[in-house]
């Protein structure tokens, strides 16, 4: 069986809200808790515009350790283990800043990589939908 973040097309598990107004959601979301994507790539487009329009851009959240203590805080998540794993998969320090996203997009692209190899494993992974999404966040579609 796929794992949940695959299955609902979410490879970084973002929680539902009432204010979801995501492109491609599901016009049927059957899942409690995480927002359930058409396709792979709307999962990836809503992960990379959550890290580098609002992680990044709103909240001033330029770090592995600053990302990840808001994304998997320590109340849901054993958060500090989070951190290493997304560290050891980047090659980037917790305390790195990772850089502006349209000055070094593979560093993001990595990070949201790393978290969803952390949520998912990694046998369920497509990285060309990762590419596709990462183009539809960076087009603002």
């Amino acid at each position: 069986m796929l794992p949940r973040g695959i299955r609902n097309n979410n490879p970084l598990n973002i929680r539902r809200t009432a204010k979801d107004q995501w492109q491609g959601l599901r016009a049927q979301q059957t899942d409690s808790a995480f927002c359930q994507f058409e396709r792979l790539e709307y999962g990836w487009r809503a992960a990379f515009y959550l890290l580098t329009r609002t992680y990044y851009h709103k909240y001033r959240l330029y770090t592995i350790r600053m990302i990840i203590n808001r994304w998997a805080p320590p109340h849901e998540n054993v958060t500090a283990t989070y951190i290493e794993n997304v560290c050891r998969l980047t090659g980037i320090t917790p305390d790195e800043p990772i850089g502006i996203p349209s000055d070094q997009p593979a560093r993001w692209m990595a990070l949201g990589v790393a978290m969803a190899i952390q949520e998912n494993g990694t046998d369920s992974l497509d990285y060309f939908a990762m590419l596709r999404g990462w183009t539809l966040a960076r087009e603002g579609i």
